[in-house]
């Protein structure tokens, strides 16, 4: 008989553990316990593991190598046991991927900024024109908004990015596709735990357990995060949970259960600076976030579940259905002579969102005319009930407080979607991919804050697209695809930029129209013999209709269409393995984004204030990330890397810019690794030569104060621990 089995730790790591708050005490204790915690043998070295092919599905929905897909996908792994990272923010894993500009804002009151392609590139907070999923489940609502703050890096497997024309399959606002997957349940059973510490106060704790158990799995996380923040008034608290379990239903049919959450119970917001202030000190606050106490809190939890069941050898259907609650509450910074104006929504806003959803999808593979098919199609339908409510940011001569009532109103939206997608392999060396999504999103607004001097600005809105893509890939070599692809697209705005009307009225702007564009892309696959792949896309996106800023003050942001724009350009990923140990990852790119209609007073005397050809804002004409790691999953592994951004306007008339900047890092650590347990302390340090430059800006705001200062030179130290559990025999 079996004894029970037993998590084997050894004695004197446990109180080392306890003090989380001091994450470098943790990475000390182990490294001076390790020794004695790792008296068996270390596991030999595989210098030259086998290179397996990536598989994807967010391209077609059917899990494909990445080889074989025509359209620009990546999948970066997370979790690597020397990727020597803290695992907070999605930038740090998503620099590998080109076309991506992700930015850690060092302020996580606005989430992190991320565009892809120049998509998303004009939003002030969160992310929009970028599609977000975490294990298939929206993180971006219906009108386009969404986040990646509920991200959980602690116990996912990897994150899967899709640029390019096929990204219009998955509907409204789909300049790209970056979704996240939570690990599979490990065999044998493990509990993991990653500590860490670094520069302005930041510290982490992060808890998981992973396993197997016959034909259910799990894999259960929890992080805590804070830091005091580079910059003064930016201190954060975040927790992270998530939690997968999956059951084998029958001999055909899985069921995967996915819960997840997200707090950051007060979160600071220290604004954007303008060129002075960050001359004069690029650490302070905006002096409107001292004087009013800008601030932001979150509560959001969500579930879902995913039902998969093989019909027939040909045949298998899902089903995905979630539901999910979001508490926002914000403190602006409006000044209080704005908020006399009977029509002003305050300087607080007070956000209550429930949302749901579903996606049914059939799948069928085999054979057309004797040549390999497969075909997907489904519909989906997603709800956002969202009640809004504001306040004034003052009670007499008190600032940063609650007032009076000024804004009360529900707001839904809800979209639904057919779509359908097949590839069929009509030659020994082509395929074609054909597909199309046909999409309706809907809003209405109900007014309750109606008074003589604020009239009711009820209303309802509809939008609807039918986008066809389709691809060609042709196989020149077994290592080496060509393929090209094109397709439609369209982003619809969001509640916040139909928040306000030009005339100055109650309501909403249902005047603004969704943006449509045409996306081209060619590009080259090459996989090397020995491991690694080198891949260049072309692309060209003309959109109609773009959504810019009309006017920014007093609280109230006003959006305009402002005719045709145009984003093209060049992408280069490269990964190498250069011999037993070393490896080169690049990933380039060049992006020209322009304003092609000239807008802004054009009737005035001063003629346009953004004449055509003005380059877009928010995102840079190029940029670069290339590293060089050494090592391997046991012993010393070491890594450098270089990442260099050119300029970026900040504004749509392209008066402010933030320079250009390069930075480099270096991190190492060593892979204590038995049968039984693994630790990795590691340390790493970004930007090394204590570089000062401005690290990401805000797109239009009011007085210029769109500036946002990246740290200097900082490092993290941090310990990761596995345990394994095996039965005695």
């Amino acid at each position: 008989m079996s004894a029970t089995p037993q998590y084997r730790l050894p004695v004197r790591v446990a109180p080392c553990g306890l003090s989380l708050r001091r994450a470098v005490l943790a990475f000390a204790c182990v490294s001076v316990l390790a020794p004695a915690a790792f008296a068996q043998p270390p596991v030999p070295r595989d210098s030259k593991p086998k290179q397996l092919p990536t598989i994807v599905v967010t391209a077609t929905r059917i899990p494909e190598p990445a080889f074989d897909v025509p359209a620009s996908i990546n999948s970066v792994p997370v979790g690597s046991v020397d990727a020597d990272t803290p695992g907070i923010n999605a930038s740090e894993y998503l620099r590998n991927v080109p076309g991506v500009m992700a930015r850690d804002r060092q302020n996580y009151a606005q989430d992190e900024q991320i565009s892809i392609r120049g998509f998303g590139s004009r939003a002030t907070f969160g992310v929009r024109g970028v599609r977000l999923y975490t294990d298939g489940i929206p993180a971006t609502m219906p009108d386009g908004q969404g986040q990646v703050s509920n991200f959980d890096f602690g116990g996912a497997d990897r994150i899967e990015v899709l640029r390019g024309p096929f990204s219009a399959l998955y509907g409204n606002s789909s300049g790209g596709v970056i979704q996240i997957f939570t690990a599979d349940g490990s065999h044998p059973p493990e509990l993991l735990a990653d500590f860490g510490g670094g520069s302005y106060g930041a510290w982490k704790a992060d808890f998981g357990a992973r396993g197997t158990q016959g034909g259910f799995g799990y894999n259960l996380d929890l992080s805590d995060f804070n830091a005091d923040g580079y910059r003064r008034h930016s201190q954060v608290e975040r927790i992270n949970g998530n939690a997968k379990f999956d059951w084998k239903v029958g001999t055909r049919g899985k069921l995967t259960v996915i819960l997840n959450t997200v707090s950051l119970p007060q979160t600071q917001d220290p604004q954007g600076l303008t060129w002075a202030q960050y001359q004069a000190d690029p650490r302070q606050a905006a002096p409107s976030a001292l004087k009013f106490n800008t601030r932001k809190s979150v509560h959001q939890w969500q579930g879902g579940a995913v039902y998969t069941q093989q019909i027939t050898p040909h045949q298998s259907v899902r089903a995905m259905v979630y539901y999910g609650q979001r508490g926002i509450q914000q403190f602006l910074s409006v000044p209080v002579g704005a908020q006399k104006s009977p029509t002003s929504s305050g300087g607080v806003v007070d956000l209550y969102t429930l949302y749901k959803g579903t996606d049914l999808r059939w799948t069928w593979s085999g054979d057309l005319a004797g040549r390999p098919f497969n075909l997907v199609a489904g519909m989906a339908y997603d709800d956002e009930a969202q009640h809004r409510n504001g306040y004034d940011n003052f009670v007499g001569n008190v600032l940063g407080v609650t007032g009076a009532l000024r804004r009360d109103e529900q707001d839904n939206v809800y979209d639904v979607d057919e779509y359908a997608q097949g590839t069929w392999k009509f030659a020994e060396r082509w395929s074609l991919t054909l597909g199309a999504r046909h999409s309706v999103v809907r809003f209405r607004s109900t007014d309750f804050y109606i008074t003589s001097k604020n009239p009711d600005g009820s209303g309802t809105a509809a939008y609807g697209s039918t986008n066809p893509v389709a691809g060609l890939m042709f196989d020149a070599t077994d290592h080496w695809h060509l393929y090209a692809s094109y397709g439609t697209g369209f982003e619809t705005p969001t509640f916040s930029e139909i928040g306000y009307r030009p005339d100055g009225e109650t309501g909403l702007n249902f005047d603004l129209r969704p943006a449509r564009s045409k996306n081209g892309e060619v590009g080259s696959k090459w996989s090397f013999a020995g491991g690694g792949n080198l891949d260049v896309a072309l692309f060209d996106a003309n959109s109609r209709n773009e959504i810019a800023v009309l006017s920014s003050s007093g609280g109230r942001t006003i959006y305009q269409n402002v005719g045709a724009s145009r984003r093209r350009g060049a992408e280069v990923g490269l990964q190498l393995p250069l011999g037993d140990a070393w490896r080169l990852n690049v990933a380039y790119t060049y992006l020209q984004a322009q304003f092609r209609n000239a807008f802004g007073d054009c009737g005035g005397p001063s003629g346009c204030k953004v004449p055509a050809g003005t380059r877009m804002p928010g995102v840079p004409r190029q940029w670069l990330h290339a590293g060089l790691d050494w090592g391997g999953t046991v012993g010393w592994h070491a890594g450098m890397s270089v990442d260099a951004v050119g300029a970026v306007s900040a504004d749509d008339a392209d008066t402010l810019t933030a320079p250009g900047y390069a930075t480099a890092g270096v991190n190492a650590g060593y892979a204590f690794d038995t049968r039984r347990y693994q630790v990795v302390p590691f340390v790493r340090i970004d930007n090394l030569f204590d570089r000062k430059y401005i690290g990401s800006v805000i797109v239009n705001q009011t007085g210029g104060a769109s500036f946002e200062p990246a740290p200097g030179r900082t490092a993290w130290l941090g310990v990761k621990v596995t345990l394994r559990r095996f039965s005695d025999e």
